[in-house]
């Protein structure tokens, strides 16, 4: 009699306690929400989520564990979700990486992701390759010993995370010594340009109306921006472009950003891409002279500068003579100390 009463209260035991839920729990709030809806997305699944004109939100996925993007319809965001997460997310999208913010179970791998891009977002500056070499190993050097040290101070990561990212990180100096390697084999590239006239650009249509031609600018140097809309490395420039106009407003400088939006990011509709790049200047203030190719990688300026990745950056002098035709970034500490040398 005894035997049974233990057996049947092992047995109310074990049906009492809870299956592991076979879905994600995704919930949140997003304060100047930019779409009504989320996607959370990788290679191998894809979800829409309705968010409420209040910012919150709620849904379940039944998911892989997995990395996936988060995006709210013009930022996104990397994190990782398996099932039985019960994940609540709050963010403001005028401050995306700096707010978002994660609670409930899942939120100590999440909160790391966030971190984690805050650090990759201030230590990889495209600063870091114009160091001399030497500077420069020493430097990412530093920079494996935070990641690894964020890693490894990290309570309850999850361990596929912790085995991808410590491997990552393990790779990060060969890696990073190889993409230096490249860019200087790149700056070489086009160390033929220098000192010769730049190709032209002629009546390109200007954001503030009318047309304008390289030869419009002759007598001033000409610093040319060439981006795209759709180009993520060529809009985190854009805050560092503005500083750069401000510091020389008085100079004789003209800072020329070349679009050449021709449909990509807009299922291949040119017209939409127009009026996306007129957009974007306008949310952006963005501003220097605000130019539209037209004829987006094929035309002349885009050809003889042999331009095939963006962004690009072009200091050509007062004559119409190339300086660099692979200048600094308005980002980098030596393009302003370049500028300064040139006495503008």
């Amino acid at each position: 009699m005894k035997k049974l009463l233990l057996l049947s209260l092992a047995i109310a035991t074990i049906a009492c306690q809870e299956e592991p839920k076979n879905y994600v729990t995704l919930t949140g709030k997003i304060i100047n929400q930019n779409s009504d809806s989320l996607v959370v997305r990788n290679q191998n699944y894809s979800k829409t989520i309705k968010v409420n004109q209040d910012g919150t939100f709620s849904d379940t996925l039944n998911v892989k564990a997995d990395f996936f993007n988060f995006y709210d319809g013009n930022e996104a965001t990397l994190i990782f979700l398996k099932n039985g997460y019960d994940l609540n997310v709050t963010l403001d999208t005028k401050e995306f990486d700096e707010t978002i913010k994660y609670t409930g179970s899942g939120s100590e791998t999440n909160n790391y992701l966030a971190k984690k891009s805050l650090l990759q977002e201030s230590r990889f500056s495209p600063a870091l390759f114009d160091m001399e070499e030497n500077d420069f190993k020493t430097e990412v050097n530093e920079i494996q010993s935070e990641f690894l040290g964020l890693i490894e101070n990290t309570k309850n990561l999850d361990s596929i995370v912790y085995a991808n990212d410590k491997n990552a990180v393990e790779k990060l100096p060969e890696g990073l010594l190889n993409a230096y390697s490249q860019q200087q084999a790149r700056a070489n590239k086009f160390v033929d340009f220098v000192g010769k006239p730049s190709p032209n650009f002629e009546n390109y249509e200007n954001y503030k109306g009318g047309n304008t031609s390289l030869s419009d600018l002759k007598g001033k140097y000409v610093y040319v921006d060439v981006w795209a809309t759709w180009c993520g490395p060529c809009i985190a420039e854009i805050p560092s472009l503005k500083k750069l106009e401000k510091q020389f407003e008085d100079k004789n400088i003209a800072f020329v950003s070349i679009s050449v939006d021709d449909g990509r990011g807009y299922r291949g509709d040119a017209g939409a891409a127009h009026e996306g790049w007129k957009k974007m200047i306008a949310e952006k203030e963005m501003g220097g002279i605000q130019l539209f190719s037209g004829e987006g990688w094929k035309s002349e300026f885009i050809q003889g500068y042999r331009i095939n990745g963006i962004p690009r950056f072009i200091l050509i002098d007062p004559a119409g003579n190339i300086v660099n035709a692979d200048a600094s970034r308005p980002s980098s500490p030596k393009l302003t100390e370049l500028l300064n040398s040139l006495n503008i």
